[in-house]
């Protein structure tokens, strides 16, 4: 199974979804994020998935391609833009939204930022590892 997950500019939210997702995922799950653009990778989001001994330093900021949507049995969109200006979707594929705020928006100081930053990791961490139980279920009962 191929998961695709989709923001704006590739460098935060959708860095730190498939950072957890290959973390957690099983062998039979394949795992990519992309943007509507590529803004190259935040910091900040390396910096605190680092504190959880994840490091994506090495993905890469990638723009969505048609050859990427059509290989996805499920596309995530992590930001409203997203969902707004993602491309139409082959059929078969699924799709779902999550509305999270962008933690690269915060203003304020240093310590501010980097608790936003940890609770949007935090939280993106649970919806990865809920969505990975769904699929995994799915995937049991499809088998049975």
């Amino acid at each position: 199974m191929n998961l695709l997950f989709l923001c704006t500019g590739n460098a935060c939210r959708s860095q730190m979804a498939e950072g957890w997702a290959r973390h957690l995922a099983p062998e039979w799950l394949r795992v990519h994020s992309a943007g509507i653009e590529a803004h190259g990778q935040n910091a900040r989001a390396v910096a605190v998935m680092r504190e959880v001994g994840i490091d994506i330093s090495a993905q890469v900021s990638t723009r969505v391609s048609a050859a990427m949507l059509a290989a996805a049995d499920r596309v995530v969109t992590v930001c409203g833009h997203a969902d707004e200006h993602c491309p139409a979707l082959p059929a078969g594929v699924a799709k779902e939204h999550w509305p999270l705020l962008d933690p690269a928006k915060t203003e304020g100081g240093e310590d501010e930022i980097m608790a936003v930053f940890r609770a949007s990791r935090d939280d993106i961490g649970e919806r990865v590892r809920a969505l990975i139980e769904r699929l995994a279920a799915a995937r049991r009962e499809s088998v049975a």
